[in-house]
């Protein structure tokens, strides 16, 4: 079936996007990483995310079944209840309460490997916030990722009603070697 034209228009900028990315120099700012959920069944969408502009880590490994655990409490500006399952996993955290390099060094003190930090509008399906270095002259070592709050929303709510303590997930996730037709997408995102 053909696509609307501005459906069509908006499916061939991604499309450029993730064909003009550049493997193996690393993510640059203004780029998406994909990740994608493998459990629970009912949130098994292909998500994007971006990274953060200047501080954080860059992905040197292939995660192909990891943990994303949600922080407790959500914002991760302090000690966390549920840290000992945030080491070496990746952590879920909700935008607010303190800066992204602060809710970032948080998880790397608890050994996370990445950060995914979503947004606190749970109705966001579009636009992706520009993380930035904070006043402070912290550095954080791990990578930094920003989420859609609906994405975010969407993935705890699963969590949630399954009553799981954490998805498994593979990241980062190369789409250009994903036919078109075969990603999916989260069926509440427009793309």
């Amino acid at each position: 079936a053909a696509l609307p034209g501005a459906a069509m228009l908006r499916r061939s900028l991604w499309l450029c996007l993730c064909l003009c990315s550049c493997p193996g120099r690393g993510l640059r700012v203004h780029e998406y990483l994909y990740f994608q959920v493998l459990s629970p069944g009912d949130i098994r969408y292909i998500f994007t995310a971006t990274p953060a502009k200047d501080f954080g880590g860059v992905f040197n490994t292939r995660y192909e079944q990891i943990h994303l655990v949600p922080a407790d409490p959500p914002e991760a500006c302090g000690e966390l209840n549920n840290g000992v399952f945030i080491q070496d996993q990746i952590a879920l955290v909700e935008r607010g309460g303190c800066s992204f390099l602060s809710k970032t060094r948080v998880i790397q003190e608890h050994g996370g490997r990445a950060v995914i930090i979503a947004d606190n509008a749970y109705d966001n399906d579009s636009f992706y916030i520009e993380m930035i270095q904070d006043s402070t002259r912290r550095t954080a070592d791990i990578p930094a990722l920003f989420l859609l709050g609906r994405d975010g929303y969407m993935i705890r709510r699963s969590l949630e009603q399954h009553g799981l303590p954490w998805a498994v997930i593979s990241i980062p996730v190369n789409v250009t070697s994903i036919p078109t037709y075969e990603m999916m997408q989260p069926p509440w995102t427009f793309w």
